[in-house]
Parts: C-alpha cells; structure tokens; sequence
C-alpha cells in the first residue's frame, strides 16, 4: 500500500492519472496539491497551494512516489519565463521537496524530443528539465516522452487539437512513435513507473506508450 503525490492533477494527462490512482487497491492515499479544488474522493488529500510559494515542511510531502504531469504552452503562460517556470522550475521544486521527504521514486511526463542541446525552445527546456531531475538522487527515475496526446482538454490547445486529427487521418502510414498516444495510456505508464519504482533512470519513448 503506497501514499502517492500527483502533481498536475487538473490536466489532461493528470486528470487520467488521478482516476487511475483512486481506483488503484494498492494506492492508499493520493496527495494532489492543486491551485483549485478537487472533486473530494476518501482516498484524496487535496492541498490548496501556491506554485510560488510551496510549503516545505508540510507533512503530506512524505510520500514514496510522486508523479509530475505539469505542463503548459507558452500561449497560455504568456511568455517564455513563464513557460519555463511551469514546465521546469515548479517540477524541479516539487522534486526536491519530495525527495527530501523521502519519496524514492519519480515519474515524470516529459515529450517527445526532448534535448536539452536542442534549438527548439520547448524541447530545451524538457530536456533541462529532464536533465536536472536526474540530478535530484531519486533511486527511480522515469521519464515519460509521450508525442501527440489524444484526449479532451479543459483548456483548448488549438494547434495541438489540428495536428491530433491529421495525425489520426494518416496514422497507418505514420511511424510508431508519431502516432496520437491516449492520454489515459500515458497515466497507465506514469502510474506503473511510479509504483513500481524500478532501481535507474528509464525512458519510455512515446512508440513504447501505445
């Protein structure tokens, strides 16, 4: 029976996991700390918090697993730095935090491409952000680089929605790792990786998802 922290909760990708978790028999408890409530669950401690400004001697930090789905796109958070504060900085935080609670594994949802040598910006800062979680000293660390990700989304992504359907008119002829990938597949493996706590680091490539 595991305490798991879900980071990420109200996102497409997080929203699967935590219904996943809930359902999970050797889940006991899901700490999901969010800026807005959360449907109550008896297994659900949802802690209202600030990204900013993250209580760090809180008791709910002492978890064994913690999985990270925060993510944004530079549209919504308005600027690069704001990007970077919320696809890097808020889940390096949350890592630490947890880490030194004692948590002794970590799974994370990256993206394809991730690199943090590459010219893309987006891709830079998952692979920094992957880069620098490895740095924390988790026993286990998965890193989840899922591609297009099918599902509904409460804030729409428009360019995200358009390149998700001409993905699926054309996914027979597409490679594996190009194809749409279910959101609720990609909370499965985050899930899995997180409860299972596999001694390294380990990649799973978004063909490896579906």
């Amino acid at each position: 029976m595991k305490q798991l922290m879900l980071v990420g909760a109200t996102g497409l990708v997080g929203s699967h996991v935590l219904r996943q978790a809930l359902a999970d028999p050797s889940v006991v408890r899901v700490i999901a700390p969010t800026r807005k409530s959360l449907v109550p669950h008896p297994k659900l401690l949802n802690p209202l918090v600030d990204f900013e400004r993250l209580p760090e001697q809180a008791g709910w930090w002492a978890v064994e697993s913690v999985i990270c789905t925060l993510g944004t796109t530079i549209s919504v958070a308005g600027s690069k730095a704001a990007f970077y504060k919320v696809d890097h900085d808020h889940p390096l935080e949350v890592a630490h935090l947890a880490r030194r609670h004692g948590a002794r594994a970590f799974a994370f949802n990256s993206a394809l491409g991730a690199d943090a040598g590459s010219r893309v910006f987006y891709s830079r800062t998952k692979g920094e952000t992957e880069r620098d979680l490895q740095e924390v000293g988790f026993p286990s660390l998965t890193l989840v680089r899922p591609g297009l990700i099918g599902g509904d989304r409460e804030q729409s992504r428009l360019a995200e929605q358009l390149a998700v359907t001409l993905s699926r008119w054309v996914q027979p002829l597409l490679r594996r790792r190009y194809r749409v990938v279910p959101a609720e597949r990609i909370a499965h493996h985050l899930l899995t990786a997180a409860l299972v706590g596999a001694p390294g680091v380990h990649v799973l490539p978004s063909e490896a998802l579906l």
